[in-house]
């Protein structure tokens, strides 16, 4: 990625820093609050006043490099240094940073095609020109393409800082450069009857953390995760035990569980942040992680409607609509399929599970207050995705009252045939896990897989006594063989409550999940219900 930053002190303009990049950065960071330095105590950042010089630059006769693919530049601009000049000082105890190259390695790597990076203000430009001996010249005479940058942000701006770079598009400038805020805490300690705790700085690298007092440290939201975060180490190593507390210093694997948490909590946090950046409905949506250390999934891509798979088309334009002024009372969608309209004047659901939905679809000349548009806003509650202590791995609950026969969300995954459908069953009953649906209303030719791709309905998990009922849904979509998927309270379900369907769908008559196996009995993988109701069938198919 190539990203703008400020020129460098003396005038010298760009400089181009050469990094292989393996992740994404995800979204670009906007100005967040600025930390107190627990060292100063006199302001919010901290910046490093030392001048420097400019950077050598390559010879005036080394070769330009011609326009191929190179690996990922970083443009950026260094501050001036001299080679006399020492590394920046710093009040209190502070480990030496290494001090900048003089060049930049080149990667081994298979060189990458140049893309242009949307984020990137500059647009694309040409590669930067390289000296034989592997130093940088200056972008003025060949300015460097942006790429797509596959690093975290955290990476980024630890890299940037950790090389006095600049790089206004990933928030690293020449004022917040040396800015020091508390990320988390890592260790306790006590020195002659004062209290240290060593800090993690935000887009700081590990090698900088410093042990700082516990006066300086303006984060109490941060010490009370510390705390409670060793509280949760010792109860659960020895529960009903007694364990005895050095209260002079934390044991290796005390601090390790905390730092460990720490991550979690970042992670979980991140992708908090990127699930409601691609969800396209209403209602928010929390991660939170009390029981273990499990992370976010690894191979989960959100989605908020249905992924046909290779060789399978959705039509997702409809026929004919309605010309309804009030569809509520006129001969509207449903009638004109032959059903009765689903929802009364409350917008809760008045029909038997079985019975298919006809909503209003974008042909229709009512507006989006019409009553018979319901599914197709999408959730409009604010669900939080918890890990269960029950051993069902994540689940969802609901943060807000919900009313019985209400609409809460719709079931999306990638579609594919039921052929296709009976392999992947197979592998997911070894696994123990179930996220096939298939879409048997009128036939049995196409299954929604939600392993990969999903939405919130993804970490739904099933109970043989469920508060939510599925249906089918037509809106744009009139074809009978691929029905929507909608989940209906079935009755009120309080704040904190979590939201559980049946995964066999037992007296629904209208949506099964992969419970349906056509191998011989004897060679089934049965899966242990853990549901814990009293009307528990002991497996989930």
């Amino acid at each position: 990625m190539a990203a703008a930053g400020a020129e460098a002190r003396g005038g010298e303009g760009w400089r181009a820093a050469s990094l292989t990049i393996p992740r994404s950065p995800g979204k670009l960071p906007r100005p967040g609050k600025r930390g107190r330095d627990p060292r100063t105590r006199q302001s919010a950042t901290r910046r490093d006043a030392a001048s420097r010089s400019a950077d050598t630059l390559a010879p005036k006769g080394a070769p330009r490099a011609s326009p191929i693919p190179r690996p990922l530049t970083l443009l950026a601009a260094r501050p001036a240094r001299s080679p006399q000049s020492s590394a920046p000082r710093f009040r209190g105890a502070r480990p030496a940073r290494p001090a900048p190259r003089s060049a930049v390695s080149r990667s081994a790597d298979v060189p990458r095609t140049p893309w242009p990076d949307p984020r990137c203000p500059l647009g694309p430009r040409p590669l930067p020109a390289w000296s034989p001996c592997g130093g940088i010249r200056a972008a003025a005479a060949a300015p460097a393409w942006c790429v797509p940058c596959l690093v975290s942000l955290d990476t980024l701006q630890e890299l940037c800082r950790k090389e006095k770079l600049t790089c206004k598009s990933i928030g690293i400038t020449k004022r917040n450069l040396n800015n020091y805020e508390v990320e988390y805490l890592c260790d306790y300690k006590v020195v002659k009857d004062m209290e240290y705790y060593l800090v993690k700085w935000k887009g700081w690298p590990d090698s900088t953390n410093t042990w700082e007092p516990l006066q300086n440290l303006k984060c109490p939201l941060l010490l009370q995760q510390f705390s409670n975060d060793k509280h949760n180490y010792l109860s659960q190593v020895k529960k009903g035990k007694a364990i005895k507390d050095n209260n002079k210093a934390l044991k290796p694997a005390i601090a390790e569980y905390i730092v460990k948490k720490a991550k979690q909590r970042l992670a979980l946090q991140r992708w908090q942040d990127e699930l409601n950046r691609r969800k396209n409905h209403k209602g928010m949506i929390f991660v939170e992680n009390t029981v273990d250390l499990e992370g976010p999934p690894s191979d989960f891509y959100y989605i908020n409607e249905y992924k046909p798979a290779p060789g399978i088309s959705l039509v997702n334009e409809a026929t004919f609509g309605c010309s309804c002024t009030d569809c509520f009372f006129e001969k509207c969608c449903p009638a004109e399929a032959g059903v009765l309209l689903a929802y009364n004047k409350n917008q809760q659901i008045k029909i038997p599970p079985g019975t298919p939905i006809y909503e209003c679809n974008s042909r229709c000349q009512c507006g989006p207050d019409c009553p018979n548009r319901i599914v197709q806003k999408g959730t409009q509650y604010s669900l939080c995705i918890f890990r269960t202590s029950n051993g069902c791995g994540w689940g969802v609950k609901t943060l807000v009252k919900i009313k019985r026969m209400s609409f809460v969300m719709e079931y999306v995954g990638e579609v594919i045939t039921s052929e296709e459908a009976e392999r992947r069953g197979q592998l997911y009953d070894n696994k123990g896990i179930t996220y096939l649906f298939d879409l048997d209303y009128e036939s049995d030719e196409f299954t929604v897989d939600a392993a990969r791709y999903g939405n919130v309905s993804h970490f739904v998990n099933h109970s043989c006594d469920p508060n939510l009922q599925v249906f089918n849904v037509f809106i744009d979509n009139l074809d009978t063989r691929l029905p929507r998927i909608a989940l209906f309270s079935t009755r009120t379900i309080n704040a904190g409550e979590e939201l559980t369907f049946d995964y066999q769908m037992k007296g629904s008559g209208d949506v099964s999940s992969d419970s349906v196996d056509h191998s011989p009995a004897k060679k089934r993988v049965r899966t242990v219900c853990k549901c814990g109701a009293v009307t528990c069938r002991g497996y989930l198919n």
